[in-house]
């Protein structure tokens, strides 16, 4: 970049402002533009697609600049963040007619991914969250916003996997590191979530800031929720009077799932395309209102682990159910309801406009009727939720007086503010209506006296107000009628003292009149902003309404019941169901299958062939679990089950190719969540588990995690396995229980029932699954010799073992090679294999001896 020396003041003023702003865009304002220069302005004319100038052609060094309109700059800058981009806004701060010499600019605001307040890119049933992240050498303290609602939130977490669940539950664009964090983390949130970094190392302990932080116990929660205040209060440079008390809570007091789970069940985003459609959240949603749809997704982020709360939202759901009518009244209701939370957002933060404030009023006027609608079915179960339903009947009554039912968009434009509201504005108003009538009547009065037809009376803003007669008719003027103001080709403008007159006070009625109708609105800005904590009160308890009511719609329609909570460890589901598979596939169609467990059987051991339904029957419990913890009634004929604290999940194979992992690796590491973190109350699901090394390899893997949880963890647990030989394990594991999808073989065609039965299956149906798919009929024949050829040598050679031994693999016995000769590297690995005791390791070691030997065949 050249030497400021070399130039004009304001290019100097520039390079000081974008010096503390080394990481956004700069939107420069000039004149009706905003400029950027230099390398901002390439890669935002490339980004945009805008044409790319330069400023100081003739320079030897020309300045690189791209402009956009001010008036349509809200697009582009939605743009930018929503690519990951932060913008800083760069205003002039002083009236060039009042000022000698350069204007002074100020950047008013840094627009980032995790502060949009409204844009293209903001859902309406989406939160948008700004996290932070502070780390004391022990834990880490954990803060977020939604600057948009006001929402504010901490926790400390124990390690790096706790952040990346938090965060990835957030769905957060922005993390906001506010002491130095370890490489891993940031890593971490790099690979999985593309967040956007942020630095905050300063605390302003003001007044306010002390108080939304009072109620936390912790410096490092209240460290990390300042440093995330004093953050937003650099960039916004506005008030935050809407953020709420910041509240401390702790991820074990919900149902937790860490970040593998979430992603393979499908709960708000789906694997295929990243979208809600297919996913739970998907199947759940018929709320009415935006901020229920974000309540929603936040209950399923955290179901509930307190049997009392599951409880309590059950009765809602159960007494809306009864209420078919009063709850079709309620929809209707709740439809008519805007975002209140959002609404309260924009006026703490100045961007509120005359419509926003009618859509606060009509959705207040609904208060009443649902207030009425649920003290009409409430029999204790809505007592509490009745208390917050508070009417705002002052801020209806203030609204329905001072503002107009067609308020433009704009507040400076004028006709914000209603007829009678104001004495002076009344009187403003009656001089322009008036003075428009004198024009009128001082038209007509002057084409009688002049005997001039298509004499005008007109105005411009150059100059005012005119009298205009064309050049053919000047000749019927009187001389010195009138005073000449302006000549134009084909006629001649006039003016009279008296239209002078009508001049001035029409111009100043109408100046006074938009200067005191922005002054009014202002005032009633600030008497709502007065009851932005009794608007979020009411947002919330509606917002609960609304999905109470949704789960109650849904669960009628699909026909769900609700589920017994047991404290016996009973989990009994009697023709239970896939929900979104039904969705998809019609309640006729979806064959429904039955889970059961007593007290005492802790692992399911499901084996059947591919394509089966193993999946999806493992899928439809966690799904199942979720859908009860949350409140909402459960896909089922009936339904018993225990409150699980945790769910675990490994099903389906993906490779992480981002993060650097093979299929396996991520098959290792979601298993190793689960043998690490579940407790006896948790659900682990294992689909396959083992199958993406070679067949010893994943068979011992299988079987010792099996064991393992068996022995040491004791979770309920659902382990699907193409292993045939694990299914002796029931006769060594005392709560372990065959189960198989079953299926029909008849004259070489096989037809599966998708349905679960006792016992262990008979066989995998590989080749079977194969024809299905449309291979070539020679291929599957001599698949099939090759089968029993396999068979066959396997049963001579290699009897079962012992399920109590430890397998090992005879050097006969090695799996067939493509290569004739085996390196060096291979003797050596296979060395060590024939002499690892499997049953002498813990799954954690066994995946750290396979991963090893596995780095040294690729080196």
């Amino acid at each position: 970049m050249p030497q400021k020396t070399k130039h004009t003041p304001m290019m100097e003023q520039y390079f000081s402002i974008k010096a503390q702003y080394p990481d956004a865009f700069l939107f420069y304002r000039l004149g009706d533009f905003y400029e950027l220069f230099y390398e901002d302005a390439i890669q935002v004319a490339q980004i945009l697609e805008l044409t790319l100038t330069s400023r100081n052609k003739n320079a030897d060094e020309p300045i690189p600049m791209c402009g956009v309109p001010h008036h349509a700059a809200a697009g582009y800058i939605d743009t930018l963040v929503e690519q990951g981009h932060k913008v800083a806004i760069c205003e002039q701060v002083e009236d060039p007619k009042t000022t000698k010499g350069m204007v002074k600019r100020e950047v008013v605001q840094l627009v980032t991914p995790g502060t949009v307040m409204d844009g293209k890119g903001l859902s309406a049933k989406d939160n948008n969250y700004l996290t932070a992240l502070s780390f004391d050498g022990k834990a880490y303290g954990f803060s977020y916003v939604d600057l948009t609602t006001g929402e504010l939130r901490t926790a400390t977490l124990i390690d790096d996997e706790a952040v990346l669940n938090e965060a990835s539950a957030l769905q957060t664009k922005e993390v906001v590191f506010t002491t130095d964090i370890p490489e891993s983390v940031s890593q971490l949130l790099t690979t999985r979530l593309g967040v956007v970094f942020s630095e905050q190392q300063t605390y302003d302990q003001n007044a306010e800031f002390q108080f939304l932080t009072s109620d936390l116990e912790t410096e490092l929660e209240k460290e990390v929720t300042g440093k995330l205040l004093s953050y937003l209060s650099v960039t916004q440079k506005r008030s935050l009077d809407h953020i709420q008390k910041a509240v401390s809570y702790q991820p074990d007091h919900y149902l937790k799932m860490d970040y593998y789970s979430k992603f393979n069940l499908e709960l708000s985003q789906s694997i295929r395309t990243g979208k809600k459609q297919g996913t739970l959240l998907w199947l759940l949603d018929e709320t009415k209102t935006a901020m229920g749809g974000r309540l929603l997704k936040q209950w399923l982020d955290r179901p509930l682990i307190q049997e009392s709360q599951i409880n309590a939202r059950q009765d809602q759901v159960a007494s809306l159910l009864e209420a078919f009518f009063e709850r079709v009244d309620l929809q209707a209701a709740l439809t008519k309801v805007y975002d209140l939370e959002r609404l309260a957002g924009r006026v703490a933060f100045g961007s509120v406009n005359g419509r926003d404030l009618i859509q606060l009023r009509t959705s207040l006027q609904q208060v009443p009727s649902i207030r009425g609608i649920l003290q009409g079915i409430d029999t204790g179960e809505w007592t509490d939720l009745l208390t917050r339903l508070e009417p705002l009947d002052d801020l209806v009554t203030l609204i329905g007086e001072a503002i107009n039912e067609e308020a433009p968009l704009q507040i400076t434009e004028g006709n914000v503010i209603k007829d009678g509201f104001n004495e002076q504005l009344d009187q403003y108003r009656e001089a322009m209506r008036n003075g428009k009538q004198w024009l009128a009547e001082l038209e007509a009065k002057e084409r009688q006296a002049t005997g001039i037809k298509n004499l005008k009376v007109g105005y411009n803003r150059v100059f005012g107000y005119y009298i205009e007669i064309t050049k053919a008719n000047l000749v019927h003027l009187e001389e010195g009628r009138y005073e000449r103001k302006q000549t134009l080709t084909n006629a001649e403008r006039f003016v009279t003292p008296e239209l002078k007159e009508l001049e001035k006070l029409i111009l100043e009625a109408e100046e006074q009149s938009v200067d005191l109708e922005y002054r009014l609105f202002l005032t009633v800005r600030e008497e709502v902003k007065k009851a932005i904590e009794r608007l979020q009160r009411l947002a919330k308890a509606i917002s609960s309404v609304d999905v109470l009511q949704s789960f109650a719609t849904v669960s009628e329609r699909y026909q769900y019941v609700r589920p017994t909570l047991s404290n016996d460890k009973q989990l009994t589901i009697t023709d239970g169901r896939h929900p979104v598979v039904e969705k998809v596939l019609g309640h006729q169609e979806y064959i429904p299958n039955t889970i059961e467990m007593d007290p005492d059987t802790m692992i399911l051991l499901i084996t059947g062939p591919n394509m089966s339904g193993k999946s999806t029957y493992m899928r439809q419990l966690a799904l199942t679990v979720v859908m009860a913890q949350i409140g909402c009634f459960v896909p089922a004929q009936a339904a018993k089950m225990p409150i699980f604290d945790r769910i675990f999940t490994r099903i389906g194979a993906s490779d992480d190719l981002i993060a650097g992992q093979s299929t396996f690796m991520v098959e290792m590491m979601e298993a190793n969540q689960a043998l690490r973190y579940a407790t006896p109350n948790s659900l682990v699901l294992f689909d396959e588990l083992g199958r993406g090394t070679a067949t010893y390899d994943g068979m011992a893997l299988a079987q010792a995690i099996i064991e393992y949880i068996h022995q040491e963890v004791r979770a309920k647990t659902l382990f699907s396995t193409h292993y045939h030989e694990l299914t002796v394990l029931d006769e060594e594991l005392a709560h372990l229980r065959n189960i198989h999808v079953g299926a029909v073989e008849k004259d070489g065609e096989v037809v599966f029932l998708h349905k679960m039965m006792e016992g262990p299956a008979d066989k995998s149906y590989g080749i079977h699954v194969a024809k299905i798919a449309g291979l070539p009929d020679e291929l599957l024949q001599r698949a099939d010799i090759i089968l029993q050829a396999l068979e066959a040598g396997h049963e001579a050679q290699h009897p079962a073992p012992e399920v109590s031994q430890p397998v090992t693999i005879k050097e006969e016995t090695q799996q067939l090679s493509l290569f004739s000769e085996v390196s060096e590297e291979e003797q050596v690995v296979m060395e060590r294999l024939k002499k690892l005791n499997v049953f002498e390791m813990n799954p954690i070691d066994a995946m750290k001896v396979l991963y090893e030997l596995q780095q040294q065949l690729q080196k």
